[in-house]
């Protein structure tokens, strides 16, 4: 969750561009392995703990993880059985709309074979198409 944002509710978007690839952190800048995304989509702040978790896990105390996208935008959400009107509904939970050819991890220290695994599982907690890619071969 951010700490300040400038306007507490957001327009959801026409989803204007379909077929747009991600321009910027489309390379690994940080660390040695990254995790690429496939597909456009909403991560959930939830959705990124989980692979962070996952990905901490099999570190073992080894390695540096970098984060290189964070859910800054809000998505407000009516309860049930709620009435049409009455404005817009509070904020439930925050997302990044990612685009395909970001990079969405990258580690740091660890074999390949160690980072491949952690961050193919950690893919496997997103509900996007991910690649693992690594600095040299992008």
């Amino acid at each position: 969750m951010p700490k300040k944002v400038k306007h507490r509710k957001w327009h959801k978007g026409r989803g204007r561009n379909k077929g747009a690839v991600e321009t910027r952190a489309t390379e690994v800048n940080f660390g040695s392995f990254g995790l690429k995304s496939l597909e456009a989509k909403w991560l959930t702040a939830r959705q990124l703990e989980s692979a962070r978790r996952y990905i901490i896990r099999y570190m073992k105390k080894g390695g540096k993880l970098w984060i290189r996208v964070f859910p800054d935008k809000p998505v407000t959400f009516k309860g049930s059985e709620v009435g049409m009107g009455s404005g817009k509904g509070n904020v439930d939970h925050y997302v990044f709309a990612i685009k395909p050819g970001r990079i969405i991890f990258e580690l740091d220290g660890l074999k390949e074979d160690i980072s491949k695994e952690a961050l193919e599982g950690a893919g496997r907690k997103l509900p996007i198409k991910t690649k693992f890619v690594k600095k040299d071969s992008i």
